[in-house]
């Protein structure tokens, strides 16, 4: 195991030092009152410092027991996840404790922990960690703090290696979805699929009739060669185009629980690309407003890595979201027609600018905006009104919803699909909206 050389600090006095010099400072009282002598004082003391110096020097020259630390170099936001840290001292027993240098601000579950290690025993510790915000962190070391063989001091070292890892928006459901079909891990996500209007418009296979088939499915020819009912069987439209359109500006800064909106919305954002990649379309990503980002559409389950890649980083800026700015660039960056997804938190302040870049996007693409709604208003408007302060944060709330209200229906009244909805609804709606417009054959 390699260990990375840190600088070494002096140890420091122990509880059960400052006791024995308590005891030792009793003894001189004693002597002042005439139940003990000054050489028995004098004595105590020598032997005391003796013991002192010996312990000091044993804890001094101890070897830093090697330490390796075993993690992913990948984290989900918001998922607690497991460290192990092996423990391992050559020479000689220690008696340790154990602290890791994690990210700050991380939820932490099994630390700090002793230890008593024998000579050239390994020990290995399990801990839990649970990351509250994504991008680049680092673990800079395990501080350990030595006990002295006599327990007068105690020495503090940082042993093991620095190591890097990267935060991505939440991808653990990804991995169970992909037990399922698309249909089943849609309902999964909590998404209520409608029954289909219609049959699909792209051709699948040829099968024999089943009752319940319309007649426009029979295939008349097929039907005589084969002298017995013959159906088309048609499935949804594959090969088309999702663009996910994410703002990153000051609208997204808002917090519900640990994560703010915008962690909400990128773990949504993935779950809708993914079952659209399983669906057979392309999938790409434009945000905009605060930090950017460009992914053009890609097909296949693979392209999911790289939308992680290009957003795990992302982080909303306290800017206003151009709107028309953002309609502009994709609509220079996507020429063919698209399912554009526009995930924001809509304002009354925001229409004119918006509707003017839905104007623009809508010459080509068909758009559905996505509104999140805080969840705190709800709590508010639900709360007992008993005082004069209660009663305007209330008639505050409703008069801020109103507006909001107003604002949403009147994207509507332009043909605009509008969802307004909580964090927690957010990913099945998006689901639920993207596969109503397969079904619907609106692209």
């Amino acid at each position: 195991m390699n260990v990375t050389a840190h600088p070494r600090a002096f140890p420091r006095p122990a509880p059960f030092m400052l006791a024995l010099l308590a005891l030792w400072s009793l003894l001189g009282i004693a002597v002042a009152f005439g139940f003990a002598t000054a050489m028995q004082w004098q004595l105590a003391g020598i032997a005391l410092a003796a013991l002192l110096l010996i312990d000091f020097m044993l804890v001094w020259r101890a070897p830093t027991p090697q330490v390796e630390r075993r993690l992913a170099d990948t984290w989900p936001i918001g998922i607690e996840r497991p460290v192990t840290l092996a423990l391992e001292t050559p020479q000689r027993a220690v008696t340790l404790d154990v602290f890791d240098l994690h990210p700050g601000g991380w939820s932490m579950q099994g630390l700090p922990r002793r230890l008593r290690l024998k000579r050239g025993e390994v020990a290995s510790l399990d801990y839990y960690l649970r990351a509250k915000a994504r991008g680049d962190f680092r673990f800079d070391g395990v501080q350990l703090r030595l006990h002295s063989p006599l327990r007068l001091w105690w020495h503090s070292r940082v042993a093991g290696e620095a190591q890097d890892v990267r935060v991505f928006p939440n991808f653990a459901p990804l991995a169970k979805f992909a037990m399922f079909s698309a249909d089943q891990a849609s309902r999964l996500v909590g998404a209520h699929l409608r029954r289909r209007r219609g049959e699909g418009t792209d051709f699948h296979q040829m099968r024999e009739y089943r009752i319940g088939d319309s007649l426009r499915q029979i295939d008349w020819k097929a039907t005589a060669r084969a002298r017995r009912l013959i159906s088309r069987e048609y499935q949804d439209e594959k090969n088309q185009q999702l663009v996910l359109l994410l703002d990153t500006g000051r609208r997204l800064l808002a917090r519900d629980g640990e994560l703010a909106h915008f962690d909400h919305v990128l773990d949504a954002a993935l779950v809708v690309a993914y079952l659209a990649l399983r669906q057979g379309d392309a999938v790409g990503l434009l945000a905009s407003g605060g930090a950017g980002a460009w992914v053009p559409p890609r097909r296949g389950v693979g392209a999911i890595d790289e939308l992680l890649r290009a957003t795990y980083a992302l982080q909303p800026q306290p800017v206003a979201t151009d709107f028309l700015a953002a309609a502009t660039d994709l609509s220079v960056r996507q020429r063919r027609r698209s399912l554009v997804m526009l995930v924001t938190n809509l304002r009354d302040e925001d229409m004119d600018d918006l509707l003017a870049a839905i104007t623009m996007l809508r010459k080509r693409h068909l758009v559905c905006v996505a509104s999140l709604r805080e969840g705190s208003l709800d709590e508010a408007l639900s709360q007992p009104v008993g005082d004069l302060s209660g009663a305007i944060r209330a008639g505050a709330t409703a008069q801020y919803l109103d507006q909001r209200n107003a604002a949403h229906e009147a994207l509507r009244n332009h043909g605009v699909m509008v969802l307004d909805v909580a964090c927690d609804q957010l990913a099945a709606s998006l689901v639920e909206r993207y596969l109503a417009v397969k079904r619907d054959g609106l692209l």
